[in-house]
């Protein structure tokens, strides 16, 4: 218990400092692991434990948040093949360098060897771009769903590895995981009904613990590769991410135990952190890569450089697929030091490079050429609101009963803004001019030309917290016209009446529209 509470307040200590100057607590976690493995105090029991929960949830979160038709679009499965290629042989090529240059470093080190190592050096960390994308509210947007896709990929590509490292196919019996997806009907169904109290995060966990990783495990297959699946199969109920929300602080607290762990690994020699600074040296190339493969593909500039930014790391899955290899002989078991110090110092690397994305955007912007808009992926291109007097966000129910008043009663034009392929499309139908985009991604306040000719914009989305963040986007794009709200409660109007002109109660006037209602009904005529 003594370790345990050391352990625990170093951790805090270092997550305040980090904060206080403007570094996420991540990197303190990472540095108390290494500080404390150094002071020789041993490491605490189950910590490795609680790291791999926060693993398993995390990628079990992934597969709430995500349509899984997003792995078959070719910036995401063509960049991640394509990457993990270049990346294995540039890695390959240049420890080649080193061990010709600096024979020391790499004594004895033979061709088999470097190549399972820059393989494991082509994997970006799950764990940190999520955190990332999650701290900065761009896990929706067009970069974070594409850098997303990649990650999930290269897990796929990492099981496939491990698989055949181990030497031992998984079990026939895995072809019986076929049932889940018959099966995920009743879980979706289950979902649906269950209670918003402490039923919530329970069945979350009991699912990506139990037909998710335990499962997936029993029959050969990586359990983390499980909780994910079953995280997809859940994410088309509309109250998966509702369950996602119930699970982050729980996921959040056990990745500490994760990033811990990491400094746990082992001591660097000397000679460890010489050649793990030369791998870091690697990551602006890595970083690099994904932003031209990503150009080439026809995402705008700006896209392309978030998401390369956010995935310029190495990878926790660098460290399992080293000890896979060491114990598959194909490696020397001092490389789980090395590689553990070289994630670590990448971590550092990629949350600077993160944070000055936006000064990376406009060099890109600046130097590279001019991109044409119809060349541009289709989701990706710039939309020109210049026609438009009002913008509304969100269109359902409230949504679109807004837009027609407006456009019917006030003769505005109108250009409503709505996530859901399908509603957009039936709208179109209609004769309304509706976008298919997420108003609570970042990046569509960039695309959006002509906005500040913009008279008017509608938050009529259902959630509050959507509601929230898209002004506060609209806000930092210094949107100048009106802007009006609804609210469900009376604490969100409050909150809300702070940041826009207006507030309407989301039941506001719906009293006198039941009694017209039912007045006409019952053959009642209005007073004159």
């Amino acid at each position: 218990m003594t370790d345990l509470s050391l352990v625990l307040l170093a951790a805090l200590a270092a997550g305040l400092i980090c904060t206080t100057i403007r570094l996420p607590p991540l990197v303190g976690f990472l540095a108390v692991g290494f500080a404390l493995n150094a002071a020789g105090v041993p490491e605490v029991a189950g910590l490795d434990t609680l790291a791999d929960l926060g693993v398993t949830l995390l990628l079990f979160g992934i597969g709430l948040k995500l349509d899984a038709r997003i792995l078959g679009r070719r910036e995401v499965w063509l960049t991640s093949v394509v990457h993990l290629g270049a990346t294995s042989a540039l890695a390959w090529g240049y420890l080649g360098v080193i061990a010709v240059v600096a024979s020391g470093l790499l004594a004895d080190q033979d061709w088999q060897s470097l190549l399972v190592v820059g393989f494991a050096l082509s994997f970006s960390s799950t764990v940190l771009v999520v955190k990332a994308l999650d701290e900065s509210g761009s896990g929706q947007s067009r970069y974070g769903v594409t850098a997303l896709g990649i990650l999930i990929i290269q897990d796929i590509a990492a099981v496939v590895f491990l698989t055949i490292a181990k030497g031992s196919p998984p079990s026939p019996w895995a072809l019986l995981l076929v049932g889940l997806i018959p099966a995920s009907i009743l879980f979706r169904r289950v979902l649906a009904r269950i209670d918003h109290g402490e039923l919530m995060p329970l069945f979350g966990l009991a699912l990506a613990l139990g037909p998710g990783y335990a499962l997936f495990e029993a029959v050969g297959l990586k359990g983390d590769l499980g909780a994910l699946i079953i995280g997809l199969l859940l994410a088309p109920e509309r109250r998966s991410s509702e369950l996602a929300k119930t699970l982050f602080s729980v996921k959040e607290l056990l990745l500490v135990g994760f990033f811990l762990s990491i400094g746990f690994t082992g001591l660097p020699s000397a000679g460890d952190v010489v050649l793990a600074l030369l791998l870091v040296l690697l990551v602006p190339f890595k970083s690099w890569g994904f932003a031209l493969l990503l150009r080439v593909q026809g995402l705008r500039h700006r896209t392309s450089i978030k998401a390369a930014a956010v995935l310029g790391n190495y990878s926790e899955f660098a460290l399992i697929v080293a000890a896979v290899g060491a114990s598959a002989d194909l490696i020397d078991e001092q490389w789980l030091v090395v590689l553990a110090t070289s994630v670590a110092l990448s971590f550092l690397l990629s949350t600077l490079l993160e944070a000055r994305s936006e000064a990376l955007v406009r060099l890109a912007e600046k130097r590279w050429p001019t991109q044409d808009p119809a060349q541009l992926h289709p989701d990706d291109r710039p939309i020109d609101v210049a026609f438009a007097d009002a913008v509304v966000l969100g269109m359902g129910r409230v949504g679109r009963a807004t837009y027609q008043q407006l456009t019917t009663e006030y003769g505005l034009r109108v250009v409503g803004i709505e996530s859901n392929e399908e509603r957009a499309a039936a709208l179109r139908e209609q004769g309304k001019d509706v976008i298919v985009a997420d108003a609570m991604d970042p990046d569509l306040y960039h695309r959006l030309t002509s906005a500040e000719d913009l008279d008017l914009a509608v938050l009529a989305m259902p959630f509050h917290g959507a509601n929230l963040d898209a002004m506060r986007l609209l806000a930092g794009q210094k949107f100048d016209g009106v802007v009006v709200a609804v609210a469900q409660y009376d604490d969100e109007a409050d909150e809300m009446r702070t940041h826009v002109d207006a507030v309407l109660g989301l039941y506001d006037g719906t009293g006198t529209a039941l009694a017209d209602s039912a007045a006409e009904l019952g053959g009642f005529s209005r007073l004159t």
